[in-house]
């Protein structure tokens, strides 16, 4: 007989079949038990063998003494992709061969612009961008060829350099390969970079020709008579952008050509290419360094195509079958190798902007897809400061819709991070299933929804971020360490290290060792782990600095053998299966008062994971026994807590001279401070907290948004004095 609910008769005959099959119900309830083991067993060995897994082993070298690491795949360092490929002008044409009808520059259709105005006044410019347009590489070769034939047609001595002064897109793709048709050495430089620095780069590198974006002729018109060398300007034609002949009837006797009739030109007088060698500069990249003037890194041919071979090594499957999205700056040495890994692989790159990027960017219409909802890539590249802007943003909107949504995130996450951590109770199998379905699927759509490897680098990640990637996207993170002049190869974490905090083994193309720094108390022969200075040996190792000898011998050495070393300043130290943590930088370091040395770098990082940070910078006086800190408060959480609390006030400005929050402020410092386990003289006494968010353009902070430390003490010394008064 059915009861009211209309289950009794139902669950009857359920059970019955249980009973009456030839398993039984114990046979049920083992079958269940093993169900429930089997995803613990497995994680138990996957975690095992990871934790065991060496990933760099100890080598031999040639230099001063020290402790080295290779990686653990073999004792030969690699130099190519395959056989013959030993420029990226080689690479680049046996790639457009093997992969010709293949995917492999698109950009996003333009629709229109409006410029929307806010309540204050303020203008804004939105875009309403359309699906991508694809080239093939056979498609994208043969504009790379038309280029280079056009750029010797319009004068170009083959002699001397070219600058690409531009965003990124595919147009900085093509013809930064078509100068390579010609044995062109490319100087690259920042689209944000200043007036001062900008005239520096071009005249320090006598550059004849300069390739820019459309909207930049204003500003190459304004110091046009600063500009020593430059004959012809090239400009990109951009959606929406017009070209007034006013813009570039002001640069004189400078000839201006758009990229098109330079690629037409190119087509109907072809040049033949003269191709480079290995050991020619391919790129004199200026750092955004963050002292003086930028210096300009000589990078090889051969340091290109040996970073991208290493890496290679370490990402898993790279093929045709993956896109990738490229927004970070090309000007920058880690989108530059990304994108050349990613060519070499058989990939599409995908182009889009920062202000782009998502559904949520500034500058896109409201109603319309940014650029990763469009395109869905699979790979990316990231550096810390966007991906915690990621986490900050995801966590509001949990913390925004509260109830029921904020407590399945909660119990979800914790779930899954007990899983990623390695416990054998966390989330699992139908569970892990049953969590990424019901919370995270609707988070990674922020991201498009199909990542399954995310790259890292430009600065060090802080553990929580990479963890809320790491369940929130479901990506595993190649987290990596290089500079400028290690050409970004250094280290790179592999995908099935689980570890945080640190940036994995040596790249298959160099070497790390660690040389002892007494006066800092770092040592090789430290116990239970060797510490030391992190010096880049390989052939990564670029060539030097442009026109500073002196620079160059200070911080490159040859050994004996003939291998290049390269004095990062950075301070590291190695775990027992081969990966290597940076934990400190030699240049932040100040002696105060008392004696106490503070560490500014690790202090910074420390504090960083205050919710109500965006940006900090620790200042320490070497005359006084306590260290300060101006502070760029995150907006919206600092508004919240006012809003909350009672405070009010008019604006962001209004709110940083408010005594309660600086205190409120302090207060949360102290506190990751304390979780940080920070010496008390390490934990700023004194605070200011500053409205205006450091940006590239305001040039307080580098393209990959490190602080540029020197800038932001002499902008703000006036502040930085009232702390210490």
């Amino acid at each position: 007989m059915e009861d009211p609910g209309g289950n009794s008769m139902a669950s009857s005959s359920f059970l019955e079949k249980f009973k009456s099959s030839e398993y039984g119900v114990y046979g049920i309830i083992g079958g269940g038990i093993v169900a429930l083991l089997v995803p613990v067993l497995l994680s138990v060995v996957l975690t095992g063998n990871k934790k065991g897994k060496k990933r760099g082993v100890p080598v031999k070298v040639g230099g001063e003494e020290g402790y080295a690491m290779r990686h653990a795949r073999g004792p030969d360092l690699v130099e190519v992709p395959w056989p013959g490929a030993t420029t990226i002008a080689a690479l680049f044409e046996q790639a457009c061969k093997k992969y010709t009808n293949n995917r492999l520059l698109g950009t996003r259709e333009f629709i229109e612009k409006e410029i929307v105005t806010a309540s204050d006044g303020r203008k804004f410019e939105k875009l309403h961008l359309g699906e991508y347009r694809w080239q093939s590489y056979g498609d994208v070769f043969e504009r790379v060829c038309n280029f280079a034939s056009g750029l010797v047609n319009v004068g170009h001595s083959v002699d001397t350099r070219v600058a690409i002064f531009s965003d990124t897109r595919a147009e900085w793709f093509i013809a930064f390969q078509g100068c390579f048709r010609q044995s062109i050495t490319v100087v690259t430089i920042y689209a944000s970079l200043g007036e001062e620095a900008l005239i520096y780069s071009l005249n320090e590198t006598r550059v004849s020709t300069l390739i820019c974006d459309s909207k930049q002729l204003k500003k190459l018109s304004a110091i046009q008579s600063s500009l020593k060398t430059v004959k012809n300007i090239i400009y990109i034609e951009e959606d929406g952008v017009d070209v007034d002949s006013d813009d570039y009837k002001s640069l004189g006797d400078i000839t201006v050509s758009s990229i098109s009739e330079v690629e037409k030109l190119g087509q109907s007088s072809p040049v033949q290419p003269s191709l480079p060698s290995k050991n020619g500069v391919a790129v004199i990249m200026f750092t955004s360094g963050s002292t003086g003037l930028p210096k300009g890194v000589m990078i090889t041919h051969g340091n290109l195509v040996a970073t991208a071979a290493g890496v290679m090594k370490v990402i898993p499957k790279l093929d045709k079958n993956d896109t990738y999205v490229a927004y970070l700056p090309l000007a920058h040495v880690f989108e530059l190798e990304a994108e050349i890994v990613v060519f070499t692989s058989g990939c599409a790159i995908g182009y889009g902007s920062a202000m782009t990027l998502t559904d949520t960017s500034n500058k896109i219409k409201r109603g319309t897809k940014g650029d990763v909802s469009v395109l869905n890539p699979t790979i990316m590249t990231a550096v810390p400061a966007i991906l915690d802007r990621v986490r900050e943003g995801v966590l509001k909107k949990v913390e925004e819709k509260g109830g029921m949504a904020k407590t399945l995130f909660n119990i979800a996450y914790k779930r899954r991070l007990a899983a990623v951590d390695g416990s054998w109770f966390g989330a699992w199998g139908l569970e892990k299933l049953f969590w990424e379905t019901l919370v995270f699927k609707k988070i990674r759509a922020v991201l498009g929804g199909h990542i399954r490897f995310m790259l890292c680098g430009g600065a060090p990640l802080s553990p929580d971020s990479q963890r809320f990637i790491n369940i929130c996207m479901g990506a595993p993170i190649g987290q990596g360490y290089g500079l400028t002049e290690t050409c970004a190869g250094a280290t790179f974490s592999e995908w099935d290290d689980p570890a945080v905090g640190r940036v994995g083994p040596p790249v298959p193309c160099g070497y790390i060792k660690l040389v002892s720094w007494e006066e800092g108390g770092y040592r090789v022969s430290d116990k239970p782990m060797p510490r030391g200075e992190i010096v880049v040996g390989g052939n990564s190792v670029t060539a030097g600095y442009f026109n500073n000898q002196e620079k160059t011998d200070e911080v490159y050495k040859v050994d004996e053998k003939g291998m290049r070393w390269f004095y990062t300043g950075d301070i590291g130290r190695f775990h027992p299966d081969g990966c290597l943590e940076v934990i400190d930088r030699k240049k932040d370091i100040v002696k105060l008062q008392h004696g106490e040395y503070v560490s500014l770098g690790k202090v910074e990082a420390a504090l960083g994971s205050s919710n109500y940070i965006d940006n900090i910078m620790v200042h320490a006086d070497p005359m006084n026994s306590y260290c300060v800190a101006l502070v760029v408060p995150s907006q919206g959480a600092l508004q919240k807590w006012a809003e909350e609390a009672g405070v009010k006030h008019s604006d962001i400005s209004e709110l940083c001279e408010n005594g309660e929050a600086v205190k409120e402020v302090q207060q949360s410092l102290i506190k990751a401070a304390k979780a940080a386990k920070l010496e008390k003289f390490e934990i700023p006494a004194k605070i200011k907290l500053l409205p205006e968010p450091w940006t590239p353009e305001s040039g307080l902070v580098t393209a990959a948004l490190k602080i540029k430390r020197e800038q932001i003490k002499s902008k703000f010394k006036d502040e930085l004095h009232k702390l210490y008064a």
